[in-house]
């Protein structure tokens, strides 16, 4: 008869004995690993009833807190910085072997706020019309590793407006300062929108609870979002940080990387590089994207 007096040292492999039949390898290592792990952590700090039902109902306040366009979920995994350690092992699996002296365009957390369906607009498009903030012009290239162009190399973006609040969160639920670009025949890509703002995540629910419990802030310095994708390469999940936001040294996400934070030049009222007339000031914003071909990844 298998032992049924199971200690605080015998329950964990007992526990992963069940798992004999599985037959997905892959699931069975992550889930050997997760049950070890789990019961290290409480026997580590000897972990109490209360303790863990009070556990149990922060999940389940995430889970209520979730709906078509707030994931608290991703929130928690956000704040915890274990969405920036997926992303990292993500991305040294992609350099992994890979020889050459450019280095790619780094990885970052890609947030709740991201939302499929967003317009395809022309180059040159002003995709924040209408939107509270100041007016910048984003520019640059897409190219491979060797510095080839990538045409039509497609530019997935969004990001707050200058009152540092997505679309998502307002009434009106229309999408806004969010769109998709393709690049010319030389790689190259430029849009309008504005200078974003640095803004605190979502902290009316449990996550915003806990980061208060830690002594922790919520906030985010100002960021654009991309995702950057061109056929036979890896696509990049990143953002253009603002080079003087505030909260670039404390990210409530930890999603800064240096080779991301970009200067926003400041330029009084005239004609644009672009060729557009601007009546008011605005920013200029330049970052070339250098994406990994598929075969190196």
């Amino acid at each position: 008869m298998a032992q049924m007096d199971y200690d605080t040292e015998s329950i964990t492999p007992a526990v992963i004995a069940r798992m004999a039949e599985s037959d997905d390898p892959r699931f069975k290592e992550v889930m050997t690993s997760l049950i070890t792990h789990l019961h290290a952590f409480a026997r580590e700090v000897d972990l109490k009833g209360d303790e863990w039902f009070k556990a149990i109902e922060f999940l389940t306040a995430c889970g209520k807190t979730c709906d078509e366009k707030r994931q608290e979920f991703i929130l928690l995994s956000d704040t915890l910085g274990l969405s920036m350690q997926v992303v990292a092992l993500e991305h040294a699996r992609a350099l992994k072997g890979r020889t050459g002296a450019t280095p790619p365009t780094d990885a970052t957390v890609q947030g709740p706020f991201y939302w499929v369906g967003a317009p395809d607009v022309p180059l040159g498009a002003d995709i924040a019309e209408g939107v509270p903030g100041e007016p910048a012009l984003y520019s640059g290239r897409v190219t491979d590793l060797e510095g080839k162009p990538l045409a039509g190399a497609l530019l997935d973006v969004w990001s707050g407006d200058g009152d540092g609040v997505y679309d998502m969160q307002r009434e009106d639920g229309g999408m806004r300062a969010r769109a998709r670009i393709r690049t010319d025949e030389q790689g190259r890509y430029w849009f309008w929108s504005i200078r974003p703002t640095f803004y605190p995540v979502p902290d009316d629910g449990p996550v915003g609870d806990m980061l208060r419990k830690m002594g922790r802030h919520p906030n985010r310095p100002g960021h654009i979002h991309m995702k950057v994708s061109a056929p036979g390469h890896k696509e990049v999940t990143t953002h253009l940080f603002v080079k003087d936001s505030p909260y670039l040294d404390s990210d409530a996400v930890f999603g800064v990387r240096d080779s991301l934070i970009v200067e926003f030049e400041k330029h009084e009222p005239g004609t644009a590089m672009d060729g557009r007339k601007m009546n008011k000031p605005y920013h200029v914003a330049h970052y070339d994207f250098r994406l990994i071909p598929l075969g190196q990844a």
